[in-house]
């Protein structure tokens, strides 16, 4: 199932990445933490609205914003367009029916609790079989993308995509992209029975 908040005629590439760096500061480490920063504040404005998904919907943000510079607008203050743009796709999704859907952390707790009846016991032997049916690296992926909770999980999703080499963004597609892989499944094993 696709997301409606994502845009899959644009794709963020390492070049239009470097003409944002650029934008936030000349210097390449100063625009990389101006870059971290400005990305934390959209994670919390996600996270305070309660929206699903906030780091997805904070990149998803940063991509806009990027797209929007590749095009050539004049963009002054990054961090203020960032801000107004984010506003738009949290009320953007907020519309959208598919924005109750459950991350991945809250799918293992939803779809694999400890079974107290027959259709738990069902969802979670699902969540195996997918979880299984998965690529050894795809699975890999996806439980080290999840294994943490707060800074730790900012810290192990850095160390993974450097240990991948790549870039925070294309982890967290991949991520997404295995996620929405394992709910599907998740839901057709369910409804076959």
């Amino acid at each position: 199932m696709e997301k409606p908040f994502l845009r899959k005629e644009w794709v963020l590439t390492s070049e239009s990445f470097g003409k944002l760096l650029a934008r936030l500061d000349k210097d390449v480490d100063v625009a990389g933490e101006k870059y971290e920063a400005l990305r934390r504040m959209l994670v919390k404005f996600f996270e305070w609205r309660g929206a699903p998904f906030p780091d997805e919907h904070a990149d998803e943000t940063l991509n806009r914003v990027t797209r929007k510079l590749e095009e050539g607008l004049d963009v002054r203050d990054i961090s203020a367009y960032c801000y107004g743009v984010a506003r738009l796709l949290y009320l953007e999704t907020s519309k959208s029916p598919d924005s109750r859907r459950s991350s991945i952390s809250e799918l293992d707790a939803a779809v694999a609790p400890e079974p107290d009846s027959p259709s738990d016991e069902h969802r979670l032997r699902c969540f195996e079989q997918c979880l299984g049916s998965l690529p050894t690296d795809g699975r890999r992926l996806i439980t080290e993308y999840y294994e943490h909770d707060r800074r730790e999980k900012i810290d192990a999703r850095r160390g993974l995509a450097e240990r991948l080499g790549i870039p925070l963004n294309a982890l967290r597609s991949r991520a997404t992209r295995i996620r929405d892989k394992l709910e599907t499944c998740v839901n057709e094993c369910m409804e076959r029975g």
